[in-house]
């Protein structure tokens, strides 16, 4: 087993299912013997490290730089981490690959349609009346990873498989 740390970044829409992947494989990580995790979700980064961000297009970007900056320090110290973040942007992704060590991107592809069922919030149907403005993929872009390492489709596949995906990439690559 490698004491070599990787940052795994997960990126896709709100509600894809970056969060439940990670912790997910955060778990899975851990009963493999893996003894540092480190899972940074967006949501809990923007409370703290970058509480004084908004969503503008340059509040975004300085989030993802930040959250790179962060993950890098972890990853090269030997932790697993595991980045969940919409980052719809290619290059802020770029940015991160560049940054961070052994640099995994996965994109968490969901439909439009299957997010919008899955909405417990109704952040979809409010930014879709218009009532959340510049929000990822109705009203601000999210642009697609063009070569991902791993690509999980969660509108077809369990949480399970998805865990399954990435642990036999971090295997067949010897991460783990």
């Amino acid at each position: 087993m490698s004491e070599e740390g990787f940052t795994i970044w997960f990126t896709g829409w709100s509600g894809a299912g970056k969060t439940t992947i990670a912790i997910a494989l955060e778990e899975e990580l851990k009963k493999r013997g893996i003894r540092y995790v480190q899972r940074l979700d967006g949501d809990i980064v923007r409370e703290g490290l970058c509480s004084d961000l908004g969503f503008s297009k340059n509040d975004r970007n300085e989030n993802i730089k930040r959250a790179s900056f962060v993950a890098e320090l972890l990853s090269k110290n030997g932790v697993a981490t595991l980045v969940s973040f919409i980052s719809p942007y290619r290059n802020l992704r770029d940015y991160a690959r560049e940054n961070c060590h052994n640099f995994i991107e996965v994109y968490v592809k969901c439909d439009k349609e299957t997010l919008i069922e899955r909405d417990v919030k109704g952040l979809y149907r409010q930014a879709i009346e218009g009532k959340i403005p510049e929000f990822t993929g109705i009203s601000d872009p999210y642009e697609e990873p063009l070569n991902p390492e791993i690509i999980l489709n969660t509108a077809d596949e369990t949480l399970f498989e998805s865990v399954k995906t990435v642990i036999e990439y971090l295997d067949k690559n010897g991460y783990i």
